[in-house]
């Protein structure tokens, strides 16, 4: 009878979607076990749960037969109800949304697409007439190469395979051209290259578009550049000179890492952090310490400090807690399974939510050819 009266006073923290017993409990104990036990399935289709030694309910399971009672058939109507993104995040050159109500495949190739498969203009030939610098010409070319340039590849075609020479549509041309010399007016007892030499430092403000046909009309002067004008190429000496003709292409970071759009693309999942009792006193400062700042708030109720879970959005799942032994027990450490939370940050040549709406795109365009097949062997 201690048990059961035990049991029926034991409380999960309001917050959470956790079953909790209390004075009005089923007095069936069988009752109870079937509840606890939908509980349980529940948090192992909306959760993956972090302990001390390992990860649980990490695999995908929401799939149909997988759960009985469940109908986990995909459904058009309950997947558009479900489905949200929201705009966290966003300025020039990064964007943070949130995706939810999806499955981590999608979210997987989604991301993947915005790496690999969302077009760019790049180097991709360089012609060297006269380099006497300490770079060799192949290490130059691949420096150039990963430049990021400041062009709408929309407005470009793909170069043919195996053309030499290339023209408006397909083709951005740039000149590099320069020649360090000794400054006539530097101190004589100055030891600074700065002051000794003139353009001793190749930045990428050397670089001079060069337009091919018709394209110092379509585009505005100053539109066609380097995204940055201060990314260094190479260091010169007195005599030394750097004298080249770059060609750029339009292609993919499935092709070479330089036509990536992207610094970085990544997504985690929402964390979720719940109290199992309440934590007070000292203790909640303890408890704030071991989570990202922020995460944790420490609050004054009649005269106590009182810890709550303020925003765990910010915490980084460290597992600090769980060196602690004193207060391992009163946390759960969860994340949201359907809740990816995308950090995008652009290198600067098309925008954030541009690239975004672009690697949507391209998507769709995978799954209306995969539509097509399936339609084309059915026919067959």
């Amino acid at each position: 009878m201690a048990w059961e009266e035990k049991e029926r006073r034991r409380r999960v923290a309001p917050e959470t979607e956790e079953y909790y017993w209390n004075a009005r409990a089923p007095e069936s104990l069988v009752e109870k076990l079937k509840m606890a036990a939908a509980h349980a399935v529940e948090e192992m289709r909306s959760r993956v749960v972090l302990g001390e030694f390992g990860v649980r309910n990490v695999h995908t399971t929401d799939f149909p037969g997988n759960y009985a009672g469940y109908d986990d058939a995909w459904d058009q109507d309950r997947f558009e109800k479900n489905f949200r993104v929201d705009v966290v995040h966003m300025d020039e050159n990064s964007l943070e949304f949130d995706m939810v109500g999806i499955d981590a495949a999608i979210a997987n190739a989604f991301r993947r697409i915005l790496l690999a498969e969302v077009p760019t203009m790049a180097v991709e030939k360089v012609l060297v007439y006269n380099n006497t610098s300490i770079v060799q010409d192949e290490i130059l070319a691949h420096r150039l190469g990963l430049i990021p340039i400041l062009a709408d590849p929309r407005l470009f075609e793909y170069r043919n395979q195996g053309d030499e020479e290339g023209t408006e549509i397909d083709t951005l041309q740039f000149r590099l051209q320069v020649r360090c010399t000794r400054n006539p007016h530097a101190a004589k007892d100055s030891s600074d290259p700065n002051e000794l030499y003139v353009n001793h430092k190749v930045y990428t403000r050397h670089m001079t578009w060069v337009p091919l046909g018709n394209q110092a009309d379509v585009f505005p002067e100053g539109t066609i550049r380097p995204v940055h004008d201060d990314i260094l190429i190479a260091q010169l000496r007195p005599g030394q000179e750097i004298d080249l003709l770059m060609h750029c292409v339009k292609g993919i970071g499935k092709d070479h890492a330089k036509f990536s759009p992207v610094a970085t693309a990544s997504y985690r999942l929402l964390p979720d952090i719940t109290l199992l009792e309440p934590v007070e006193g000292e203790a909640a400062e303890e408890l704030s310490q071991c989570f990202s700042p922020g995460v944790i708030e420490v609050q004054e109720v009649q005269g106590k400090k009182v810890a709550r879970v303020a925003n765990p959005r910010l915490d980084t799942f460290s597992r600090e807690i769980f060196r602690n032994e004193k207060l391992k027990k009163v946390v759960r450490l969860a994340r949201v399974r359907d809740h990816y939370i995308f950090s995008v940050e652009s290198t600067g040549v098309l925008p954030p939510d541009v690239l975004v709406s672009e690697a949507i795109k391209v998507l769709m365009g995978k799954c209306r050819r995969f539509l097509d097949e399936l339609d084309a062997v059915q026919m067959d």
